[in-house]
């Protein structure tokens, strides 16, 4: 019902979800921490569809390529790339919420910041050249 304030069966999933992640993140301290929450990353990515997994893949090797100090982890399942524990950038997934493009989104540390007003989210449905390109330098902006 439109106007409804009641979380959609999808909505209800990823707030569970992130839920589930939060505790497994809790529970892990040191090196490994890192390494695990990466490997989580990974896993997110392998376990989508066509074609969101070869757009998070894409995305996951332009990020860890152009941002390498950013640590790739999971964030309500999106892959998810984070400095100091804070998401700076995810793609979220078409299939997760059974939209007709994924979403190529900055959190609010992000240096994108253009005057008054500043895209924080891309549409995203291609691995193109041009595409990767411009992935690229919207994640060296945003990462400083």
């Amino acid at each position: 019902m439109a106007g409804d304030d009641t979380l959609s069966k999808e909505e209800r999933a990823a707030v569970k979800q992130r839920a589930a992640e939060l505790k497994r993140q809790a529970s892990r301290t040191g090196g490994s921490k890192r390494e695990r929450e990466a490997q989580d990353c990974l896993d997110a990515i392998a376990g989508l569809p066509e074609p969101d997994r070869a757009i998070a893949q894409m995305v996951h090797d332009v990020v860890t390529e152009v941002a390498p100090d950013l640590d790739p982890k999971t964030w309500y399942g999106f892959p998810s790339y984070a400095r100091d524990g804070k998401v700076l950038v995810f793609y979220q997934q078409a299939s997760k919420f059974g939209t007709r493009y994924g979403t190529l989104g900055f959190q609010d540390q992000a240096a994108l910041d253009d005057g008054e007003l500043w895209p924080a989210s891309y549409a995203l449905v291609g691995t193109s050249s041009a595409t990767r390109e411009r992935i690229a330098a919207l994640v060296r902006r945003a990462a400083g």
